[in-house]
């Protein structure tokens, strides 16, 4: 098949890649025949999935960037997914929780690019996919930290489309809306606190407000975006921002 063809030999990275988008992306990945490295802090969990899918685990903690600094790897492909969320006003919201958001995702994106990208450049083939959100495009009140990062990352991404583009290089964003992780079933709870609803009220009059079709995100649909971006079919779409959000942002 095409696809296996042209991943076969190509080496991947999923940061955040033992659950949720992360999981489904390097499923996808290695579907298509990559060999991809599962990047995330939660050890048991890397372990255990890359085993099941024949990937490899790297076990590591994003919170401390300095060993990424003079990093060089060689791969071919980078799935930028590891992020979390925290939902409070600004008047409240922790400074500290703020600078995690922002070194998590979109100073560990570039620094990963930047280990990565002279060995693409080489290659004559890269891709930079950073799943991004609806909140990189959009935002929400009580999310400063997040959307402000996901708006930092849709900049960083564009810039590396621009400046990679004579090498091959592509770089993308994909912008899900409420997706079925465990991310999303944590916010639940904090939006029930902060609108002072019942959870069982937040799906459908909170998350799904804006969408046409109401239902989350599958974590696979996502995956499959992700795969059929590092086709060749794909070479011409880069500095892109891909919304799968239900019609939210029609």
């Amino acid at each position: 098949m095409k696809e296996i063809e042209m991943l076969a030999g190509k080496k991947a990275l999923v940061t955040g890649g033992a659950g949720g988008i992360g999981q489904a992306c390097a499923s996808s990945l290695i579907s298509a025949g990559a060999h991809v490295t599962i990047a995330d802090r939660d050890s048991e969990s890397a372990t255990s999935i890359a085993s099941d899918l024949g990937a490899t685990a790297w076990v590591v903690d994003f919170s401390d960037v300095r060993p990424l600094v003079d990093a060089a790897f060689d791969y071919d492909i980078v799935v930028n997914n590891a992020g979390f969320q925290s939902v409070s006003p600004v008047q409240d919201f922790s400074p500290e929780t703020f600078r995690a958001m922002w070194s998590l995702m979109v100073e560990v994106p570039f620094l990963l690019a930047r280990a990565s990208l002279e060995h693409m450049y080489s290659r004559g083939y890269g891709r930079i996919i950073n799943i991004s959100s609806i909140h990189g495009l959009k935002a929400s009140p009580f999310k400063s930290g997040y959307v402000s990062a996901k708006h930092g990352l849709e900049g960083l991404s564009k810039v590396i489309a621009l400046e990679g583009a004579q090498y091959g290089v592509t770089s993308n964003c994909i912008n899900p809306g409420y997706v079925r992780t465990p991310l999303v079933e944590k916010q639940i709870a904090e939006q029930s606190r902060i609108h002072g609803i019942p959870e069982s009220e937040v799906v459908e009059k909170i998350l799904l407000a804006k969408n046409a079709i109401k239902r989350l995100v599958e974590p696979s649909e996502v995956a499959a975006l992700v795969e059929w971006l590092t086709r060749e079919e794909a070479s011409m779409i880069t500095g892109a921002s891909y919304s799968i959000d239900g019609g939210w942002t029609a």
